[in-house]
């Protein structure tokens, strides 16, 4: 089941729900006024990479330090 985040518009909270399928995303209720007047954000995802030319993605390299 994916994850997505959601804004609502009533309240402007900001949560992720995770949905069973694409039909389901109309049915998701915000948690902190229950209003259904949810926008989908657009969000990016996270993946690894692998291989020698990955030193200068990983966190070492983001470190104070740079190293």
């Amino acid at each position: 089941m994916p994850m997505y985040e959601f804004s609502c518009s009533k309240c402007g909270d900001e949560f992720e729900e995770l949905v069973r399928n694409a039909d389901a995303v109309k049915d998701v209720a915000c948690p902190a006024c229950g209003s259904r007047k949810v926008k989908k954000k657009v969000s990016t995802f996270a993946s690894k990479v692998t291989g020698p030319s990955s030193a200068s993605t990983s966190a070492a390299a983001c470190a104070p330090g740079g190293t």
